[in-house]
């Protein structure tokens, strides 16, 4: 037969069977015989019967008898299974057999009534052990015409049975390390579904704000698993479903998995979710609950719901009693909040496998079974009958939480998570941004419910519309509250500063020789020689006839010269006033001494009689030594001070374990070496390590992280994780606070020499390896992070870049596309990366914003004024109004202006006076709009470069000139109106003059106004008018 039978596994299984059977535990001491009969019934999923056959074949065999007694197995089947079966009775030459009873075979006969094999076997059965009671699954119950002759033979012989359900069910609990895998892809598979389509698909539905039934979406999700994209790589006629998955939202909600989805419409409210996907005849199970603008009260109970859960991963361990761990999860819960013990479901899950729910061991307060390693269980736990306080509708006041994963029972450790998806509160919580228009919906669902579907498209439309003109005045009222706020937290901030003062580390003082006695007593420095002392890293020249000790790090540069018959050997010293090189400071512990700044010495080149070589050697020697000795020692203090304020690290923790999270061929940024090794990246216990090809290792500590960021592949030519770390750490010779590991998808250059068709098949076909390449990286990649994820308990999390919110942007030389992530912005896909942690950033200025200017530059200044503030340059002006939109979404201040500011000098006087900074208003300097404006405009004139300080006399003449363009006084109005013209389209001649009058009415009043000011103040109107809002955007 071509259907092959794992033999090993059998042999493995039976053994396992009788020997627990041996055992006369439970129910097993009370059988003498086990009778399993399987006939045809297309309407039962699970049974035990099939789930044993399934366990010791691999398949389920109908209309087949199989008879366990004492010293041997009798199978009755038809003729093509008796041969599938032969591959198991024959145990000839297999070691693995020894101690498996042997096995008769029987062929059934289809047309007549079996009485012969029936009485073979009811004879085997009087001669197992007493031969008075058999153990069967008395819950099976299989039709037709054959099993019901084979239960009336065993009821006519007045054979006792057994319900042996639980007892083999505790058998098969345990899972062996094949079946592990089976069932760790059945989650993996459940996973993917869940997070690539019914996620997704409700996200689509509440964006959309869809009416769609639960029965309907459950249909979706059946149809969705014939689709392999959604499978993670399996196959998919080796994958279904273990149930139909189960949506309820609402206000019905019922906790089980005997309910169906119900056809009522999805409620954007508490949305469970049940769906448990079969791989390869093994289960898996996942629950979650997706929840629309959850109230406070619904994200607490939430994250309480996670800690239980936590608490009862914690209970399940080997050897643990399941009545225990229920228990100590309801004790938790009383002690926690007691008044949610009551609505806490009434168990907790059920052991899983072949079948999709054990009935015997079920997680609740009675079961005694103990957990044993290698059980896999479905843990489901929820609150139900929860009251919504802020709930109006009906469908609103009612709802429930539910969630559950596929665990697998360890040794002594806490439980396993196989389906590691996300439940976090920002992972199943969709929070919409119109926060304050539950008017505006009820007026829509009235107007609905009057006049149809129409109706509410245009109030929504009006809605959308009204919404878009005030979004500008919205976010100008935010970043009015954030200007105080900023302003406010700096001052608090500077005050706890206060006191503390900056060590200034003393530079270490080169001393050649501490005393006389160190002093080398070679044959050149008696003969007036340049001697080099390599050990002490010192020169040693004859000054007046006084060979006299020089330090190497006091010789600033040395060049020789051959002129005619003498050679030259000029050294140049370091002396106060000479450059020493960015951020040398002083180095000179007494600079008002007297110090040499050049000595220029001559040596003949011509050979005197007498003499073994020529003067000019010891020169060229001194010359070339001197040149060595500089170099090691740079290269010295280049590395010390490389080392310079490393922080030490903890030591990593290798998990000797062969199933770490591991990602091969991947290179490393900055490289180790000159050359760039590929190498491999793995997971251990608190940390990654990087092996490179050539043993090089890089260890990164899960503590020492910031930022753990994942670039995908979309649209770009290399697929990263780049970590972004608290402190630098040491490789190369070097320190580095970013490091990153990447590798290349498809081709980076592409030859220019081809001249083929653009359709032609190779080209496509490598297009096509190419799309595959990519897929199948971003997989490997995105297993790897959830496996680091599941391993530090979601502490270290991966951030991805929005990709949409991203913007172009030169923050060094070359121009990025610059992208925003939850906490940072970065871009890590050129060198060197660019990372801002948002918390960090006190406010982000935008300068040279002018209508007729393409571009403007980004200035991000940091919460430590310390810190040297971050440019980005060259960003386009259509992305301005993105930008501004995003950083109000996150809470940070931005202000923009017409002129490029000298920010080191501004840093400086508000570090060097930051309570003088504060009382003149702070940060509102920047803020065109700012009603103080006046009081702090000296202080900005000082603070900036001197070409944009413009003298008092022409102060006035100034302002007109320069603020013109972003000011909103304005004295042209005739230009007024032509730019908005230009800008605005959908206005008629009557509205802009109209329009222009007001500009003129409100310049009047200001020109009035100013006349009573001081003269040296500059005056901008409370309100702008119109047309700077149409300069601007």
């Amino acid at each position: 037969m071509a259907v092959n039978l794992d033999k090993e596994a059998y042999y493995r299984r039976i053994k396992r069977l009788y020997g627990n059977w041996k055992k006369a535990e439970d129910e097993f001491g009370k059988v003498d015989a086990i009778v399993v009969s399987v006939g045809v019934d297309e309407e039962i999923v699970y049974a035990k019967s099939t789930a044993l056959q399934t366990w010791l074949f691999g398949y389920e065999l109908t209309d087949t008898i199989m008879v366990f007694c004492d010293t041997k197995i009798i199978f009755l089947a038809s003729k093509k299974k008796v041969e599938f079966l032969k591959q198991v009775a024959i145990t000839k030459g297999n070691e693995n057999a020894n101690g498996v009873p042997p096995i008769t075979l029987l062929t059934r006969e289809k047309n007549e009534s079996n009485k012969a094999n029936f009485d073979k076997m009811i004879e085997a059965i009087r001669g197992s052990k007493e031969g008075k009671t058999v153990g069967v699954f008395s819950k099976d119950k299989f039709p037709g015409e054959y099993m019901k002759s084979w239960n009336d033979t065993i009821t006519a012989e007045g054979l006792e049975k057994v319900d042996i359900s639980a007892v083999v069910a505790y058998t098969m609990a345990v899972k062996e390390d094949g079946e592990l895998v089976l069932m760790k892809k059945a989650a993996a598979v459940t996973s993917e579904v869940y997070s690539k389509f019914f996620k997704e698909r409700v996200m689509e539905i509440v964006d959309a704000d869809e009416k769609v039934r639960h029965s309907k979406l459950a249909e979706s999700v059946e149809k969705a698993i014939e689709e392999k994209k959604y499978l993670g790589g399996a196959d998919p006629s080796t994958v279904e479903m273990c149930y139909p998955p189960i949506i309820q939202s609402g206000g019905n909600y019922s906790l089980k998995f005997s309910v169906v989805s119900d056809k009522n419409h999805m409620h954007f409210g508490a949305i469970t979710c049940a769906m448990g996907i079969r791989y390869k005849s093994y289960c898996s199970n996942l629950v979650r609950t997706l929840m629309v603008d959850p109230p406070q009260e619904m994200q607490d109970n939430y994250n309480f719901l996670l800690q239980v859960e936590e608490e009862l991963l914690k209970e399940l361990k080997h050897g643990v009693k399941i009545c225990d761990a229920y228990t100590a999860v309801l004790e938790y819960v009383k002690k926690e909040k007691s008044d949610l013990a009551a609505k806490l479901t009434k168990n907790l899950g059920f052991a899983m496998g072949i079948e999709f729910r054990e009935g015997s061991l079920v997680l609740n307060g009675k079961n005694q079974y103990k957990l044993k390693k290698g059980m896999v269980l479905s843990i489901s736990l929820g609150f139900a009958d929860l009251v919504n306080k802020e709930g109006k509708k009906e469908e609103q006041k009612k709802y429930a939480l539910f969630i559950g994963d596929t665990v697998q029972i360890n040794e002594e450790e806490a439980a396993t998570i196989l389906t590691p998806v996300k439940k976090k509160i920002k992972n199943v919580g969709i929070f919409l941004k119109n926060d304050d228009e539950e008017d505006e919906e009820e007026d829509a669902d009235d107007a609905e419910e009057l006049l149809g579907k129409g109706a509410r498209g245009a109030a929504l439309l009006a809605d959308r519309t009204r919404n878009e003109m005030t979004a500008e005045e919205k976010r100008r009222a935010h970043q009015k509250e954030l200007a105080n706020q900023v302003n406010e937290d700096a001052k608090r901030r500077l005050t706890e500063q206060k006191g503390e003062q900056q060590i200034q580390k003393a530079r270490k003082s080169n001393v050649s020789y501490k005393n006389m006695s160190q002093m080398p007593r070679e044959k050149d420095i008696r003969d007036m020689k340049i001697f080099i002392d390599k050990k002490y890293e010192t020169v040693v020249m004859p000054v007046f006839g006084i060979a006299t000790p020089f330090h190497i790090a006091t010789i600033k540069n040395i060049s020789m010269s051959v002129e005619g018959d003498y050679t030259y050997l000029r050294i140049n010293f370091y002396v106060p006033g000479s450059s020493l090189g960015r951020h040398e400071g002083n180095i000179f512990p007494n600079p008002d001494a007297t110090f040499v700044k050049e000595i220029t010495y001559r040596a003949s080149n011509l050979k005197a009689p007498g003499d073994t070589s020529v003067p000019s050697t010891n020169l060229q020697n001194a010359f070339r030594i001197i040149k060595e000795v500089q170099k090691r020692y740079k290269t010295r203090e280049a590395e010390e001070k490389e080392k310079e304020g490393i922080v030490k690290q903890d030591s990593l923790v290798i998990n000797l374990n062969r199933s770490n999270p591991k990602l091969k061929d991947l290179y490393i940024r900055p490289n180790i070496a000159q050359k760039r090794m590929q190498g491999s990246l793995e997971a251990h216990t608190n940390g990654f390590r990087f092996t490179s090809v050539r043993g090089d290792k890089v260890d990164i500590l899960y503590n020492n992280i910031k930022h753990s960021i994942f670039q995908p592949c979309d649209g770009e030519m290399i697929i990263v994780l780049h970590f972004h770390l608290k402190n630098a750490i040491m490789f190369g010779k070097k320190r580095h606070t970013d490091v990153q590991f990447y590798t290349e998808v498809g081709e980076i250059t592409t030859d220019l020499g081809k001249h083929q068709h653009m359709h032609d098949r190779d080209d496509l076909y490598a297009e096509q390896m190419e799309r595959e390449m990519r897929h199948k990286l971003k997989s490997a990649f995105k297993n790897f992070i959830e496996k680091v994820e599941t391993l530090t308990k979601e502490e270290l999390e991966f951030e991805v870049p929005f990709r949409d919110l991203g913007f172009q942007g030169a923050p060094y030389r070359s121009t990025c596309l610059l992208q925003p992530t939850s906490s940072s912005l970065v871009n890590v896909t050129e060198w060197p990366p660019f990372v801002v942690t948002l918390d960090e950033v006190e406010l982000v200025h935008f300068e040279r914003v002018q209508f007729h200017l393409k571009n403007f530059d980004v200035v991000i200044v940091y919460k430590d004024y310390n810190k040297k503030v971050t440019m980005i340059n060259a960003v386009p002006v259509n992305s301005l109004d993105p930008i501004k939109e995003w950083l109000n979404s996150c809470d940070i201040k931005y202000t923009e202006g017409v002129q490029s500011l000298n920010w080191t000098k501004i840093m400086k006087t508000i570090v060097d006076d930051p309570e003088g900074f504060f009382e003149q208003g702070g940060w509102s300097f920047l803020d065109p709009e700012s009603e103080g404006e006046g009081a702090e405009e000296d202080s900005e004139s000082e603070m900036e470069d001197e070409t944009f300080n413009p003298s008092a006399e022409e102060d006035e003449e100034e302002e007109e000139d320069s603020d013109e363009d972003y000011d909103s006084e304005t004295e042209d109005s005739d230009y007024s109106a032509s730019l908005g013209s230009e800008e605005e389209s959908g206005k008629d001649w009557d509205e802009l003059e109209e329009e222009a009058r007001k500009a003129d009415r409100e310049s009047h009043y200001e020109d009035a106004e100013e006349t009573t000011t001081n003269r040296k103040r500059k005056v901008r109107p409370p309100a702008p008018p119109p047309s700077k809002k149409k300069r601007r955007h």
